[in-house]
């Protein structure tokens, strides 16, 4: 827990407590690009389902609640937290006069600390959704706030509700919704060409590459190891490079480039199917530029040198690449707009846009899931960075994605603070990924992290995971997934348990009659990706046929793959 500051105001949400089964709340794993949340003239009702409810206030008589100027109130009823278990909160707010302003939520503790909850960008007469929870470290009693910006921010509220979940339950909601959002029915459908169904025909299924990816990071002690090489080729299908595609590596010396390691690198990962997403063009971190950069004084010689970064790296790496963090944390931190104005990361995006159309162009932070008492790169704040470089000229084609980097601490995670974070990162309906996961070690690492890693996997608006870890000869401290004789630590354990959980393995899948015995078309469950797929019969030798298919969320969640043969 920490403590409120950097010119946030708190007011006292005055709430009465209820101990109630059921009420208006919101499901925070409801989210729908369908369900409006942001500006809207009147909040919908949702009645809350059978999770314990220990805060709910009705809506009945259309009334709200307001705060203003910061002015402290006293709550009828303190709430009793439990260690461990999942608070998830939401409200509507508005605000009744001014510019939009951030209002978040902060719950305090008996000793006086505080843990900020969650946030919203509020607007002046519509309602917007505030989202959030706290995970308790100690059991005990919380008063709850709103915070603001602004001292004299007025505040309304309606149809708050705090939601208590045990993990055991938490963990059966990620697995509902994972049913939904990873995986497809799919209906084969064997006939022959005159539309005669194929009875007793077999269906043989191998998953050749799952949609979902959780990939990776590698750097140069791969190139040599070959110990550590198999093992990674033995496990992921995707990576990015820690530091060999960065500036002050490729381009120490002025004028004199090198991407040595770069490119071995990228020919091992494309002699063995690995994906590879770029990292970094440029790096917003005055301390991250090439020492000779720091050195020029002249604006104009750093744009020049700078747009030579841009097109050697880019036009080098052209159609090899899945991604590029294009301008790195820029909201931590600003380089290039104090020596080149305002707008020199939109202007960099447009660039890079031009130099390779068709690639993904990452705007990536760290703490904006990790860290709910965040202030700077906060996920409205991230939102709104991508909203401004989309709105830059000839920017509104660009392939835009969110890369949450994922440095978390080594204590219990925020879930329901991290699934609020996805949600209004998700909002904008582009792609988010989890670029650089990793914890400090700590007793409870494996447990943790596997809580981190299935609420991204969870989330609709996660497409993948790349986490920074490896082999203790790769040199990562922090998260180590094997010893020097790469055996698996517990942590490496759980990495290997989930990459066989969200691949569709051969053996998990049997042979599928098409028909069942009350002649009825059988549907099977498979995860997004692609597969190869075999039909033959038991009883026809030369009835047989090979294809590929593709399962993917945009076929619905049913799909009917009709086979004919040619028999």
């Amino acid at each position: 827990m920490k403590n409120i500051n950097n010119g946030f105001f708190p007011c006292m949400l005055f709430l009465l407590m209820c101990l109630v089964y059921s009420g208006i709340a919101i499901d925070p794993f409801s989210r729908s690009h369908s369900l409006k949340t942001e500006c809207i003239m009147k909040p919908p009702r949702s009645i809350a389902e059978q999770e314990l409810t220990l805060l709910s206030r009705s809506d009945e008589d259309d009334s709200d609640q307001e705060w203003e100027n910061g002015a402290i109130r006293e709550m009828a009823q303190r709430i009793q937290l439990q260690q461990g278990i999942i608070y998830s909160f939401s409200a509507w707010v508005k605000l009744r006069g001014g510019n939009d302003k951030k209002v978040g939520v902060v719950f305090r503790s008996e000793n006086g600390r505080l843990v900020h909850g969650g946030e919203v960008r509020a607007k002046q007469g519509c309602w917007s959704l505030l989202k959030g929870g706290i995970v308790p470290n100690v059991s005990g009693p919380v008063d709850i706030f709103f915070e603001s910006e602004d001292r004299e921010a007025k505040i309304s509220a309606k149809n708050l509700s705090l939601k208590q979940f045990s993990k055991k339950v938490w963990k059966l909601k990620q697995d509902q919704l994972i049913e939904k959002i990873r995986k497809n029915k799919v209906r084969f459908e064997v006939t022959y060409k005159n539309n005669t169904a194929v009875k007793e025909a077999v269906i043989s299924l191998k998953q050749t590459k799952p949609s979902f990816l959780l990939g990776c990071a590698m750097n140069f002690r791969i190139l040599q190891s070959e110990g550590y090489r198999k093992w990674f080729a033995s496990r992921f299908a995707i990576t990015s490079f820690t530091n060999e595609m960065k500036w002050y590596t490729t381009e120490e010396v002025r004028g004199q480039e090198n991407y040595t390691a770069a490119d071995s690198m990228l020919k091992f990962a494309e002699e063995n199917g690995i994906l590879v997403r770029g990292h970094t063009v440029l790096w917003d971190d005055p301390k991250m530029q090439p020492s000779w950069v720091k050195n020029i004084k002249d604006p104009d010689d750093v744009m020049n040198v700078t747009l030579n970064r841009i097109n050697s790296v880019m036009k080098r790496y052209k159609g090899k690449l899945t991604g590029w963090d294009v301008v790195n944390e820029n909201l931590h931190w600003d380089y290039f707009e104090k020596m080149l104005g305002v707008n020199a990361s939109s202007r960099f995006y447009n660039i890079a846009y031009k130099l390779d159309p068709d690639v993904t162009l990452f705007v990536n932070e760290y703490n904006t899931i990790e860290n709910p008492g965040e202030v700077t790169a906060t996920p409205v704040k991230v939102k709104d960075k991508m909203e401004e470089i989309l709105a830059y000229q000839g920017n509104e084609n660009i392939k835009g994605a969110f890369g949450a980097q994922g440095h978390f601490s080594p204590t219990q995670p925020n879930l329901a603070y991290m699934r609020s974070a996805l949600d209004t990162l998700g909002s904008l309906g582009l792609p988010v990924w989890i670029t650089e996961l990793d914890m400090p070690k700590c007793p409870n690492q494996a447990k943790y992290m596997e809580e981190i890693l299935r609420e991204a996997y969870s989330h609709p608006a996660v497409e993948g995971i790349i986490i920074f870890a490896g082999p203790e000869v790769s040199g990562f401290d922090k998260l180590t997934l094997a010893d020097k004789d790469f055996n698996n630590t517990e942590t490496g354990d759980v990495i290997d348990k989930l990459l066989k959980e969200w691949h569709q393995k051969n053996s998990e899948i049997p042979n599928i009659s098409t028909v069942n015995h009350e002649n009825e078309v059988e549907d099977v469950s498979l995860l997004h990706g692609l597969y190869n797929v075999n039909v033959s019969h038991p009883q026809i030798k030369n009835l047989s046929t090979s294809l590929c298919l593709e399962v993917t969320k945009e076929m619905g969640h049913r799909q009917v793959v009709r086979v004919v043969i040619n028999a």
